[in-house]
């Protein structure tokens, strides 16, 4: 398979895999476990959210 990124998207793939010390196929396969999860609840109509460990707040992740 041939994944083209654009520099700008290469470069952050680089980044976050050299930040949690993985490599861009196991970030990859992440991300898109991660994207499949947020689509199916979205689609049963629910709502995902970020919190603030400290603070409590809250926002709503959307799918582009």
């Amino acid at each position: 398979m041939t994944l083209n990124l654009t520099e700008a998207e290469m470069n952050a793939l680089e980044e976050l895999a050299a930040k949690r010390n993985l490599n861009k196929t196991v970030l990859i396969r992440q991300a898109l476990r991660l994207y499949q999860m947020v689509d199916q609840r979205t689609r049963d109509g629910k709502k995902v959210f970020i919190e603030d460990e400290m603070t409590k707040d809250k926002a709503e992740l959307v799918l582009l």
